[in-house]
């Protein structure tokens, strides 16, 4: 199974900029029980971890997970995990796919097709059979344009909350090691080249050294006071999981025997994804940073299929915006997720949708002021491109 995506983007910007929707695909659609879920998307090409059971389990422990899978003519075209959110006093419910639904090949002719007969059968089942509010989050796109997002839009969703922060940084992984030293901005690669002179050492660890990485983390996160929002508390699950395609790894970089540097990698799929990183005091003067991620993406590069290294967003600091920005370089991509895309065929589902969500951004906004109010946090420092909501995940 290929797992490229420049035709995906290619073909899929085409299409929009004739001026007209695809003809969506004719899907079928099923539900898998929960157990068989994991073993069914290791090899999709826009598998996540937000997109597997074991991840939601922990993260939406009170949410209803059901696992979809679409085919057309026989053959598996894709999936997505789908989370029933209950609205108080049964009041109806939200039907969320968070970066679904997911395509199983990327580089089919066809692909903005199938999406688009995913969303119809979503569409079906969730906000006509069932009476629910849908609600599509996209993945940032790779193209100048996010087809995906633009389809939702013409569908009839409605575009809803959005990052303060939306930006994702995107490596490209297929490159030789002259063109990724090249594609780096002249200080990254700067600092990459003094860190290969620090006697560091870059080491690929089993899940059995997750211990070492969480002390790591733990004290990272003290010294630097974050307040951490993440999943963190879902590493020991997804490190245990039965599919091996689905498990992320873990690396390690040392300095005369010390671990001064570690990151945990989501590697299924098109597009490996920067889970968690860490770092000692020491790790700065080393420029222990940059030795790792030099060296995770060449291990990337060699040992999976993805084509892109997601590194994330920035939380609203600037620091982390030059780091992930010089390492993006000339041939990455710096792109945008979406707002979410909502959408109901009745009213009533509709209007008690948005006042849920509504409420939910009230609630995090008053911890982000009480976050601000403590003096010993740390302050976000990137500016803000435009008035946005908040930066939190939706």
């Amino acid at each position: 199974m290929s797992f490229t995506v420049e035709a995906f983007a290619a073909d899929s910007a085409s299409a929009f900029a004739a001026g007209s929707q695809p003809a969506a695909l004719q899907v079928s659609l099923r539900q898998l029980p929960e157990a068989q879920w994991e073993r069914s998307i290791g090899e999709f090409a826009g598998v996540c971890q937000e997109q597997l059971a074991t991840f939601a389990a922990i993260r939406w422990p009170g949410v209803t997970r059901e696992p979809i899978l679409f085919a057309a003519g026989g053959r598996v075209v894709g999936g997505s995990l789908m989370l029933i959110q209950k609205l108080p006093l049964g009041l109806g419910a939200i039907a969320v796919a968070k970066w679904g639904p997911m395509l199983a090949e990327a580089d089919r002719p066809d692909a903005l097709a199938v999406y688009a007969g995913m969303i119809e059968a979503l569409v079906a089942r969730y906000a006509r059979e069932r009476r629910m509010m849908l609600s599509v989050m996209p993945h940032a796109s790779l193209a100048s344009r996010n087809p995906e997002f633009e389809h939702l839009v013409a569908r009839g969703f409605r575009p809803g909350a959005k990052l303060g922060f939306p930006n994702r940084y995107i490596v490209n992984l297929r490159l030789s090691d002259d063109e990724q030293r090249k594609s780096l901005e002249q200080k990254w690669r700067y600092h990459l080249n003094k860190s290969e002179k620090a006697g560091l050492s870059f080491e690929h660890a089993g899940a059995g050294r997750l211990g070492e990485f969480d002390a790591l983390y733990e004290a990272m996160t003290d010294r630097k006071k974050f307040r951490d929002y993440s999943a963190y508390g879902t590493i020991p699950a997804l490190m245990a999981m039965e599919n091996p395609l689905l498990r992320p790894e873990l690396f390690f970089v040392r300095h005369a025997g010390e671990a001064v540097a570690g990151a945990i990698i989501f590697k299924a799929g098109h597009r490996a994804v920067y889970l968690y990183g860490a770092t000692t005091v020491k790790a700065l003067g080393l420029r222990a940073g940059y030795f790792l991620h030099w060296h995770v993406i060449r291990w990337l590069r060699e040992n999976t299929r993805a084509g892109w290294y997601d590194l994330g967003g920035t939380d609203g600091f600037q620091g982390l915006h030059q780091f992930k920005k010089g390492m993006v370089g000339s041939a990455g991509v710096i792109s945008p997720l979406p707002a979410v895309a909502n959408y109901a065929a009745y009213k009533l589902p509709f209007a008690m949708g948005e006042a849920a969500f509504a409420a939910r951004e009230l609630v995090h906004a008053g911890q982000r002021l009480v976050d601000r109010l403590r003096s010993n946090r740390a302050t976000p420092d990137q500016a803000r491109p435009g008035r946005q909501q908040p930066d939190r995940e939706p």
